[in-house]
């Protein structure tokens, strides 16, 4: 019986082996046009390399762990490396080529950086900015109530007062509450985009509070709130699909713009409380829609289906709403766009 026992355990591993390149029951499919090998250069990132491989760029990290002896970390990746794919196997593979001359020479520290994941620059000034004030945030807020010499602006160096909320940390952010995020399936308003205006530091904690106005990017007045500036998060930026069904909307297009693109900034009507994470990558979809066939005796109407448009990189996410970097994007990015598990 021990013996039966180990024998399936070694065919179980075999086939786990064997199905390396399958997630989800989805095995991982190769770009049309995959080259042969890539040249990493400045300026690339792990998911655009990806892309040139791959037709879910997401998937890079399952495409490498099949050849984990020769890519220890696929976030270790340099300019100048060469990124060979290996189609002599069963399962496709990635390798790395060394394309550095060995020869005597002074010993100089390398200083490269590794290529990112995805381009940083993008996400990086939303990852301290308060970008969504959640209903059940507003009410408990510092709310700023007068301004010192009864002025009717705050700018840099300006006193201002609060009532409301606890103000027992140092360092602030001044928002003021802007348009609803409603989801679209509910009409239930998730929360308000937050729109930055400036940073405070707390003077007197009191009743009123006084605070001390550092950096105004905008005009600040009465009835403006304040909210703890976040400490900054540093991010490995993980890329993986949602381990559960994610189903939500587009509900904003950050800078108020219309359609978005690539690398474009939205808002989906699912957070923290929904299971997302940040590293999650959603696939975006045109919602069918119908159209009228008229070239029948009879009038009849067609249901089109739903199409792929591109994917998001989840990368900040509160509790009822998180933010997403456009990674691709076939066509516009519109609010009311389906978001899915890709």
């Amino acid at each position: 019986m021990l013996r039966i026992i180990s024998a399936l355990l070694i065919i179980f591993s075999s086939l786990c082996f064997s199905a390396g390149a399958v997630a989800d029951g989805k095995a991982i499919e190769l770009s049309p046009d995959a080259p042969d090998r890539h040249v990493v250069v400045a300026g690339d990132t792990l998911w655009g390399i990806a892309s040139k491989f791959l037709k879910d760029p997401y998937r890079w990290n399952e495409l490498w762990k099949l050849n984990a002896d020769d890519i220890k970390s696929p976030h270790r990746i340099y300019p100048g490396q060469v990124i060979v794919l290996d189609r002599s196997g069963a399962e496709p593979q990635l390798r790395l080529l060394n394309t550095v001359k060995v020869q005597p020479q002074v010993r100089i520290e390398d200083t490269r950086q590794a290529i990112p994941a995805i381009p940083q620059h993008v996400i990086e000034p939303f990852l301290t900015q308060p970008l969504v004030a959640e209903a059940s945030a507003l009410d408990g807020a510092p709310r700023i109530v007068g301004i010192k010499e009864d002025r009717v602006i705050a700018g840099n160096g300006d006193l201002v007062y609060t009532v409301g909320g606890k103000t027992d940390t140092k360092l602030w952010q001044v928002y003021r509450p802007g348009k609803a995020l409603i989801d679209p399936d509910t009409g239930e308003t998730l929360g308000y985009e937050a729109i930055l205006l400036g940073t405070a530091s707390l003077i007197h904690q009191s009743d009123p509070a006084t605070f001390q106005i550092n950096n105004a990017r905008q005009e600040i007045g009465r009835n403006d709130r304040l909210m703890p500036a976040p400490r900054p998060d540093i991010l490995s930026y993980p890329q993986r699909a949602p381990g559960g069904k994610i189903s939500g909307r587009v509900i904003s297009i950050y800078g108020g713009t219309i359609t978005g693109s690539r690398y474009s900034i939205i808002a989906i009507s699912k957070g923290k409380s929904d299971g997302v994470e940040v590293g999650h990558v959603l696939a975006l979809f045109r919602a069918g829609h119908e159209i009228d066939d008229r070239y029948r005796d009879i009038k009849t109407t067609i249901a089109l289906p739903e199409e792929r448009k591109g994917l998001l990189y989840v990368f900040r996410v509160f509790n009822r709403v998180s933010y997403a970097l456009v990674m691709d994007a076939l066509l516009p990015v519109e609010v009311g766009d389906a978001v899915r598990n890709p």
